[in-house]
């Protein structure tokens, strides 16, 4: 698996982990104990084994992603926030840690946490 080397990248990755219809790729861009929401009252995934749940089922339909415009990281130490401006108008949040190796993990990402106008 890829490993991230900025939060940045995380996004870049799971593009193609979706697009190439790898659970585990996707799966190893989260913390073990990550949380998947879709708003703030919602968590739909909570963990490793239910994250992999959840992207099993949605990449049953072999789903197709574009990249969107990721904007730069909000770094504090070794925490991140990250956020992505998809092409249908969705913008993303998630929150990346530094890990022990270096690389970036997310360990909390709500896919959709506003639309704008295109």
């Amino acid at each position: 698996m890829k490993l991230a080397n900025k939060p940045e990248e995380i996004a870049d990755f799971f593009v193609d982990y979706i697009n190439s219809g790898n659970i585990d790729g996707i799966v190893s861009l989260y913390e073990d104990k990550a949380v998947l929401i879709i708003n703030a009252e919602k968590v739909i995934a909570n963990g490793r084994d239910e994250i992999r749940a959840y992207y099993s089922k949605l990449l049953a339909n072999k789903p197709k992603f574009e990249k969107g415009e990721q904007r730069p990281a909000i770094l504090n130490g070794d925490i991140a926030l990250t956020s992505t401006r998809l092409i249908n108008g969705f913008v993303t949040a998630e929150v990346a840690r530094k890990q022990t190796d270096g690389s970036w993990r997310w360990f909390i990402d709500q896919p959709r946490i506003a639309t704008e106008q295109i």
